[in-house]
């Protein structure tokens, strides 16, 4: 099945760590505004873009302390949840969404993917920017943060 990421908002850390963390039988995000998508990982292979979307350099989005930060944990790491960059919010909910075509095809040619990015990939790259961008957008509007869930 391979690795499933939500994107997700949440109000602060501990609101974010409720969504993996339950006290019901729920899924894994139930009742945040989620994206789900596989093999996008918030850490890695989503840099690039955050670097071309925020101007940021990528040891600048590595030295931020919400980049990747962990908030919660079940078990042995069979679901985590990581934080994302305020600045990334912030620029992603403001971007251009007529831009994030090249961003993606900006993000592909990065040379961060184990192949090559075929003018398939790129476009589901670019449609998930604009959700995720979307999603960014509700978080700023609602003062929230933005958060990842990864389920192995």
């Amino acid at each position: 099945m391979g690795v499933l990421f939500g994107y997700y908002a949440a109000a602060d850390d501990h609101d974010a760590s409720r969504a993996i963390v339950r006290e019901d039988d729920e899924p894994t995000g139930t009742g945040y505004d989620e994206l789900v998508v596989k093999g996008i990982d918030p850490v890695v292979a989503l840099m690039p873009a955050e670097v071309l979307i925020t101007g940021r350099s990528a040891a600048e989005v590595t030295t931020d302390a919400r980049h990747g930060c962990l908030i919660a944990m079940v078990g042995d790491g069979e679901v985590v949840t990581v934080s994302l960059t305020d600045v990334f919010r912030d620029r992603l909910a403001d971007f251009d969404r007529e831009l994030l075509e090249d961003v993606a095809r900006g993000w592909a040619a990065s040379g961060d993917f184990f192949e090559t990015p075929d003018a398939e990939d790129i476009e589901d790259m670019g449609d998930f920017l604009c959700s995720l961008a979307e999603l960014a957008t509700r978080a700023v509007t609602q003062g929230q943060r933005l958060y990842c869930w990864v389920c192995p």
